[in-house]
């Protein structure tokens, strides 16, 4: 079975928020954890670029960040991190390696992830993407992680 948990960390802009909720919710990941400096999912901003789908997908707030990530880690979960790293393998490498139960982490816009959380995760991850451009939106970089590492042989949300 998959089961895929999304991690944000201290992403501050509530849209971008909204948006990963309803990549989440459109490509079906089986809840949202985010980090206690996190925009509040249910800011209205937040729950309007939704589409209110904060309502549909099951999140929690967690309390220690990056701390809590070993709590994953104990339950089986390969966490990986959407990072830009010298050493991150491509989405689509890990895709193929087709984990049962995986934890995305993405980061917080500008500074991405922090060297404490990257230290914590199992491994970095990247979107390759053409020279001279380095990353996507948060929000847009979920929607291709999301359908990227879903499980293989699936055409969608399972």
């Amino acid at each position: 079975m998959f089961f895929a948990v999304e991690c944000l960390q201290h992403i501050a802009t509530t849209t971008n928020v909204g948006a990963v909720f309803r990549s989440a919710a459109a490509l079906d990941i089986d809840a949202v954890l985010i980090s206690p400096r996190c925009g509040d999912p249910l800011y209205r901003r937040s729950v309007r670029v939704s589409m209110g789908t904060v309502f549909q997908v099951p999140w929690a707030r967690l309390e220690s960040w990056p701390q809590d990530l070993s709590l994953l880690k104990d339950a089986g979960f390969t966490v990986a991190a959407l990072e830009l790293t010298v050493d991150a393998v491509d989405v689509d490498s890990l895709a193929a390696r087709n984990p049962d139960r995986l934890a995305l982490v993405l980061g917080t816009e500008g500074a991405g992830i922090s060297a404490e959380t990257l230290a914590a995760v199992d491994l970095a991850v990247k979107i390759p993407m053409r020279t001279g451009v380095d990353s996507l939106n948060v929000a847009a970089a979920s929607a291709v992680a999301f359908w990227e590492l879903r499980p293989r042989g699936s055409q969608g949300p399972r």
